[in-house]
């Protein structure tokens, strides 16, 4: 007898689940500053269109893939198109990926929590900004603290994950995801209430048409597709936990708007308050672990701000590297059908292990976020589209999305774009992110 598949209860339920997922770190500090630096409001315009217009449509040909077949997507393209083999590329890559990018995701969450507790203990006051500098250099380059930091992080996504769809997984983002706005909006409220505040909101949506050319069109083209989680395997995978009765274009819709409100508010959360207090606003690392400590040291309320902002962004980690783990654990109790406890401490271990190198050894780091970027997520997106588009076809994408949604009257607009404009606008963000545009430029 087969055993009943679990599955999300409601919608609110999958959107928690799929938006948590989508909203990770790289939204809190990387979309506001691409944002800011490729024009502004301008680059915002850019990137909802290609939101909408690819976005969104590949988002669904995940979601549709793995609820039509009802297993992951390693096992989906064995279901959908058993003769057409080329295709489990996509499973392999998308469980592949979902591996490797949690190994060193799971060692920058590990920064989190070390600075939640930092934050927590009143740690980051009274530091200078160089001094502040020399903590995060000392801290990131060590081997110790970090490895148990990220055991400690990976403890914690196991223990969501072994709880299972409904109980686990859906139970918590259901808290943590509202947890995480309130979190957010407060941040907002007080950065545009400092003095200077207005310098940093113009950064961020002040249209600079002057700034938009080939490359930052494609900056926004890359921005939409990696936003979303696309060609990792969460969104099919958690497609197959969701229920017919689900509406999956809106479920796709929902959730975009949701990941881009997050990663703006992000924005105003964070720049005012740099150009209030007269500093350079620099990506990365540095901006989240050095230059925000040095500017809550100098806010009224610097404390309580702090330790809500490392919060914020430890629920944003702790979402994300759920539905990373979960790609893996689905891929062992479907294919070596252990049960989910053993299947998740087995891919929690193998993971933290992994993670373990990539602290003793930071080109694992750098080789797998790569690799993973600019070769698995693209070409993953490319086959899934094409998959839908060409494979799949209109007829069944329209049964599929209509059986309990209702009408759906753009069917032969999605499928024109997931045969045709998709594919190409995910090459070439492909061919941009290896350099070999560059080569048509010389």
């Amino acid at each position: 007898m087969t055993q009943k598949r679990d599955s999300f209860s409601n919608k609110f339920g999958v959107i928690a689940a799929a938006a948590g997922s989508a909203i990770g770190l790289g939204n809190i500090w990387r979309f506001p500053y691409v944002l800011g630096e490729n024009g502004g409001g301008a680059f915002l315009l850019i990137y909802l269109f290609f939101i909408i217009a690819i976005g969104v449509p590949v988002m669904l040909s995940e979601l549709l893939i793995g609820r039509k077949a009802q297993r992951s997507v390693f096992g989906a393209f064995k279901v959908l198109a058993p003769k057409l083999k080329f295709f489990k590329v996509v499973g392999v890559m998308g469980v592949s990926a979902a591996f490797l990018i949690l190994s060193f995701y799971a060692v920058v969450a590990g920064w989190t929590v070390e600075y939640t507790i930092l934050a927590a203990a009143n740690q980051l006051v009274d530091k200078t900004p160089e001094q502040l500098t020399d903590m995060f250099s000392d801290f990131s380059s060590s081997v110790g603290r970090p490895i148990l930091y990220l055991v400690v992080f990976m403890a914690m996504t196991a223990g969501i994950v072994i709880g299972g769809v409904k109980n686990g997984i859906e139970k918590y983002t259901k808290v943590l995801m509202p947890i995480l706005f309130v979190i957010i909006l407060v941040l907002c409220v007080n950065a545009v209430l400092l003095d200077g505040a207005v310098e940093g909101l113009s950064f961020l949506f002040q249209p600079d048409f002057s700034k938009i050319n080939g490359n930052v069109v494609l900056e926004a083209l890359g921005q939409a597709f990696f936003s979303l989680s696309i060609g990792m395997g969460i969104i099919a995978t958690y497609g197959s936990y969701i229920q017919k009765k689900e509406n999956l274009l809106n479920t796709a819709i929902s959730v975009s708007i949701a990941d881009t409100l997050i990663a703006v508010l992000a924005g105003v959360a964070i720049f005012p308050a740099v150009f209030a207090f007269g500093i350079e606003p620099d990506a990365g690392p540095g901006l989240v672990f050095v230059t925000l400590p040095n500017i809550f040291n100098q806010m009224f309320g610097g404390y309580v701000f702090a330790v809500a902002f490392f919060i914020l962004l430890l629920i944003a980690a702790l979402t994300s590297s759920v539905s990373l783990l979960e790609v893996v654990v689905a891929y062992i109790t479907e294919e070596i059908h252990l049960n989910r406890k053993k299947a998740t401490w087995l891919a929690a271990a193998l993971v933290t292990g992994l993670g373990v190198f990539c602290v003793i050894y930071p080109v694992l780091f750098d080789s797998f976020d790569y690799v993973t970027s600019n070769f698995m997520l693209p070409i993953s997106g490319i086959l899934i589209s094409v998959f839908v588009g060409w494979i799949i076809g209109k007829q069944q994408t329209k049964e599929e999305l209509e059986e309990h949604g209702g009408k759906v009257k753009v069917i032969g607009v999605l499928i024109v774009i997931l045969k045709i404009f998709a594919p190409i606008a995910i090459a070439l963000v492909f061919m941009k992110n290896l350099g070999l545009l560059d080569l048509f430029n010389r």
